[in-house]
């Protein structure tokens, strides 16, 4: 057999026959590359992993920050109209009752009659008081005439006793009795003057120059002196409507500015489009503690007569600003145990945007815009519909109207 042949056999009966034993060395190299090699391994799968999962945070942070909308403040007006709801009074408003007691004669004018001041209302007849007063005019009559014939009396002892014709005593007594007839004199004509009084009030004039409102009394009704808060009933009612009052309550956030000449404007709903220009001409001075208001009165001049009394209206006051204010949609508030805050939106120190709840001090508000007196300056960045759960530092993204997401 070829020897070549023979060697070929000997090796595939006996593979381990040609290896060489492997050294420690190459050992520690082949441990030391397969160490290697699951390191690359495991930084090649962990890594990506663990930047998925930095990726996932900051995009889960992104997406959980509110979606805000946000404006600045616009300028509040320097004078700025405010209406207020308002009562009108007569300037002058009185109820008519007698002083005497009697039948009604005679009326002279009815419900809705302008009269002027003087002015017969109508006419009270008294028999009681008129013999009253023919007596004590009788009264009167005796009085002076005893009083005359005491002083005659007194004046001729006083020229008796000169003589001493007549005693001391007799001419002390009267004198004494003169004196006294005088004094009687006097109490008859008081008598006769209180009377006369009385009798004058049987005619009822106008006290002012108005409009009746209520008559209620006829011809023949019996009248009895007194007042409202007596047995007397009232005759007739009087109102002065050449110069109407409007009293309005002011709230006290205008109370420094609606001051006696500020001019303002009344409107009805049965004018419509139409004003009626009024004036403040006093203040009550006292803001009510109940309602937090200043009682103002407006005059309107009505001489026209198109205003009546006990009507409702709306007092507009044209007022000026007495500090510089901003407005923001009442959609911005944010009503919170610590007070009235807005949202607004501002750089945190890493450049994020965040949230800040600033507390404000509110004025005028007609349900959409609502003035702020301070707070805010023309840089604000104001949250339009802040979130009920938003708090300060709380991370936000600011979009555009058509970028919300």
């Amino acid at each position: 057999m070829d020897k070549g042949l023979q060697d070929k056999l000997r090796e595939n009966a006996d593979p381990t026959a040609n290896e060489k034993p492997i050294s420690g060395r190459m050992a520690v190299s082949g441990v030391f590359v397969l160490l290697c090699v699951a390191v690359v391994v495991a930084i090649v799968g962990i890594v990506p992993r663990m930047q998925a999962k930095k990726t996932l945070a900051a995009e889960t942070r992104s997406l959980a920050a509110p979606d805000v909308l946000v404006d600045v403040p616009q300028a509040g007006a320097s004078v700025q109209e405010v209406a207020l709801p308002g009562n009108i009074y007569a300037y002058t408003d009185a109820p008519i009752y007698s002083r005497t007691d009697g039948y009604l004669e005679k009326w002279y004018f009815d419900l809705g009659a302008h009269v002027r001041k003087g002015q017969l209302l109508a006419t009270i007849s008294t028999p009681e008081i008129d013999q009253q007063l023919l007596q004590a005019r009788a009264d009167l009559a005796t009085a002076q005439a005893n009083a005359k014939i005491a002083a005659v009396t007194a004046n001729r002892y006083q020229d008796l006793i000169k003589d001493d014709a007549v005693s001391k005593q007799e001419t002390d007594n009267f004198t004494s009795q003169a004196v006294s007839t005088n004094s009687a004199v006097n109490s008859a004509q008081a008598n006769v003057q209180r009377l006369e009084n009385l009798q004058s009030f049987e005619k009822i004039y106008a006290p002012f120059d108005g409009i009746v409102t209520a008559r209620n009394v006829d011809v023949g009704q019996l009248i009895t002196a007194g007042s409202g808060s007596g047995a007397g009933s009232q005759l007739f009612h009087m109102a002065a409507v050449q110069t109407l009052r409007v009293y309005v309550a002011v709230p006290q956030a205008y109370g420094d500015v609606a001051k006696p000449g500020t001019t303002a404007e009344l409107t009805f709903n049965e004018y419509p489009g139409k004003t009626f220009p009024a004036k403040v001409v006093r203040t009550s001075g006292y803001i009510d503690p109940a309602s937090r208001t200043l009682l103002v009165e407006v005059d309107y001049d009505n001489r026209a007569g198109v205003l009546t009394p006990g009507a409702y209206t709306q007092v507009h006051f044209r007022l000026k600003s007495a500090v510089p204010t901003r407005t923001i949609p009442t959609s911005a508030l944010m009503f919170r145990s610590e007070g009235l805050r807005v949202a607004t939106v501002v750089k945190a120190a890493d450049g994020s945007e965040v949230a800040k709840l600033i507390p404000i001090i509110a004025g005028e508000d007609d349900g959409k815009i609502i003035q702020v007196v301070s707070g805010l300056d023309a840089q604000s960045q104001v949250i339009q519909n802040p979130p009920d759960s938003i708090v300060d530092n709380e991370a936000v993204h600011v979009v555009q109207p058509q970028g919300a997401r």
